[in-house]
């Protein structure tokens, strides 16, 4: 029988129906909400604390610390939980009050700041102390190559092959560099689309970094092009994906879909495959389905 870190990855692969008009375009989504912490992040997660611990850089006495700004703080508790490691999270005060009593809840402590920048300076400075032991996801090669091991070959396999363009909201830009490595081996042709907010937008989960905090995983090269979103735009899509395609999940899924939807628009065929990754049920707490 499996384990619980066993049913995290192959999730479902949805088709979205009813949006637009092209029977020749088909848009799919990648149901990462359906990993037990309720997110992508659970991969990466699981990845970069299994791969630090076989390599002897933490240990179960290991002091562990990172800065979230949610999704990677929730699988990040319910995974250090599960091999027994200590855990502080350092997310900004704005986050849902939902995030902070989740990550408590598997045992975590959690800090609040002002900006994920200051939580990204402070989980730093305490790293640099030597006290405690910084994942980062946002230098963390462990964090894409999750994508590398996991997302990108399900989408393939998924998909026979047959994807066109792989649509994903950008944060620590994880996500899209792995799946964008993985299956552009398969197909170059391939299209990589990330998603950022618009300057005055603020999208939680996509982030428009000022470039001393640009994640150094990322890679533009490696994204074929960037939309931006309006948060009105993404907001308007997750309440769309809940109430017509029974998908619940957030805004930065919204966003994703709403470039998605953008794309279609634009072919005369193809296979387009976006991340919802998460649940809505997180944002229950703020103004996203009121």
């Amino acid at each position: 029988m499996a384990n619980l870190i066993d049913t995290i990855g192959n999730t479902p692969l949805v088709e979205i129906q009813g949006f637009h008009n092209n029977p020749k375009v088909k848009i799919l989504a990648k149901m990462e909400g359906n990993n037990p912490a309720g997110s992508v992040k659970d991969r990466a997660a699981l990845n970069m604390i299994r791969s630090a611990l076989e390599r002897g850089e933490i240990s179960k006495e290991t002091k562990l610390i990172e800065a979230t700004s949610g999704n990677t703080g929730i699988a990040l508790a319910m995974i250090a939980g599960l091999y027994g490691l200590d855990l502080e999270l350092v997310m900004p005060s704005t986050s849902t009050r939902e995030r902070t009593l989740t990550m408590e809840a598997y045992g975590a402590k959690v800090t609040l700041l002002e900006s994920m920048e200051i939580c990204r300076d402070y989980a730093e400075e305490k790293a640099a102390s030597g006290a405690y032991f910084i994942l980062n996801q946002f230098s963390n090669p462990d964090n894409y190559r999750a994508h590398i091991k996991t997302t990108g070959p399900e989408i393939w396999r998924d998909t026979d092959g047959g994807i066109t363009h792989f649509v994903s909201a950008m944060g620590t830009t994880g996500t899209i560099m792995g799946c964008s490595m993985f299956l552009k081996e398969k197909n170059a042709d391939i299209q990589i689309v990330g998603c950022q907010p618009t300057e005055e937008s603020s999208i939680p989960g996509i982030r428009r970094w000022p470039e001393e905090y640009l994640p150094k995983i990322f890679d533009v090269s490696r994204v074929d092009r960037v939309i931006d979103i309006a948060q009105s735009d993404a907001t308007k899509r997750a309440r769309d994906l809940v109430k017509k395609a029974g998908i619940f999940a957030g805004m930065s899924t919204g966003g994703a879909f709403h470039a998605a939807l953008q794309l279609a628009d634009e072919l005369d065929e193809g296979v387009i495959v976006f991340i919802a990754c998460d649940r809505g049920d997180r944002y229950l707490s703020s103004d996203l389905f009121g």
